[in-house]
């Protein structure tokens, strides 16, 4: 056997768990499921602001500053789902 290919081998071995993936990282569902949360929590609290100042217990200033953010979120959402039906789109346009 030569000594070179043994050497290879070995360097090959000793390099493939760094190709591994991280099994501590959270995947990719985990994110998707954290940021669908955080943005059902954006809504929650907009809409909670909204009554409160129905009522007259919200600042209109706290009321603004929740619409916004309630808004921009829902901006964000909306691009986000756009993006994925341009990509499924172009999977669809591939030729087989």
């Amino acid at each position: 056997m030569d000594v070179r290919t043994l050497f290879a081998a070995q360097k090959y071995a000793a390099s493939r768990p760094a190709t591994l993936p991280d099994e501590t990282a959270p995947g990719l569902g985990q994110a998707f499921t954290d940021n669908l949360r955080d943005f059902a929590q954006t809504l929650q609290h907009a809409e909670e602001t909204a009554k409160s100042a129905m009522v007259g217990d919200a600042d209109p200033h706290a009321l603004v500053q929740a619409l916004a953010q309630s808004e921009l979120a829902v901006e964000t959402v909306v691009t986000m789902r756009n993006k994925v039906v341009e990509a499924y789109q172009e999977i669809l346009r591939m030729p087989v």
